[in-house]
């Protein structure tokens, strides 16, 4: 059989990934794919690659205060936005895009305002633009949110994309797209994307939650049948 990465199974204490001393079981990506670290480590040697990589780990080190504590004690005291500000002045950024959703229209307005606040440039563009009916991408009156004829736009996270592009901003995030719509964006945005925050419509736009909760509340995740999750209409 063939292996194959299973990196969140590894229950091994001490980590190869982790120290150069570590180890690794059978199905380690460390140990399994060694041409794939080597084709990413040339990318890294890229400059601009080399520059957004770097500025992002000196991000990630800086959310925390007393790394210089003996013994170390970790203390994270920046969130997300205040990330995404510094990291975009870090990579010298002037203007950004946001991409969101229309459920979210309310809080996209308060981080563009923040983002401008901050001295951005900041070109937002919302999931229905461009005003597209579904019928055009095949979906009938029956699969549609609001069941029956009449229009019903789509979400347009391609033309979302291709309004940032052409807008020529240098850094996008994303705001609460749709599974499957954020996907598409990210595709086909020309300037790397970075994500604010991600949709759930069940549990406040926080969906690590039922991950919290699957000994509990939300232990019918451990069905192996997508039917048995279903909520009947």
């Amino acid at each position: 059989m063939e292996l194959k990465g299973q990196c969140a199974k590894c229950a091994v204490p001490k980590r190869l990934c982790r120290t150069p001393d570590g180890v690794g079981p059978q199905f380690c990506c460390t140990r399994l794919y060694p041409e794939a670290l080597a084709k990413a480590a040339a990318v890294y040697a890229e400059p601009a690659v080399h520059e957004f990589a770097y500025n992002a780990s000196l991000q990630e080190a800086e959310c925390y205060i007393n790394r210089t504590a003996d013994p170390p004690y970790l203390y994270p005291v920046k969130p997300r936005v205040q990330e995404i500000i510094e990291f975009a002045r870090k990579m010298g950024y002037k203007k950004l895009g946001v991409a969101f959703c229309g459920g979210l229209h309310r809080e996209a307005s308060v981080f563009c305002q923040i983002l401008e606040n901050h001295g951005f440039e900041v070109v937002s563009v919302m999931c229905k633009v461009g005003g597209v009916d579904k019928s055009a991408i095949g979906i009938a009156d029956h699969q549609k949110v609001r069941v029956g004829p009449g229009f019903e736009p789509m979400c347009n996270p391609i033309a979302q994309a291709e309004v940032l592009n052409a807008a020529g901003t240098e850094f996008n995030i994303m705001l609460g797209l749709c599974v499957g719509h954020d996907s598409l964006f990210i595709k086909h945005s020309t300037a790397l994307v970075t994500v604010f925050a991600v949709k759930d419509r069940v549990l406040g736009h926080n969906p690590l939650a039922c991950i919290y909760t699957y000994d509990s509340y939300y232990e019918r995740f451990k069905q192996d049948r997508l039917r048995e999750l279903d909520v009947k209409e």
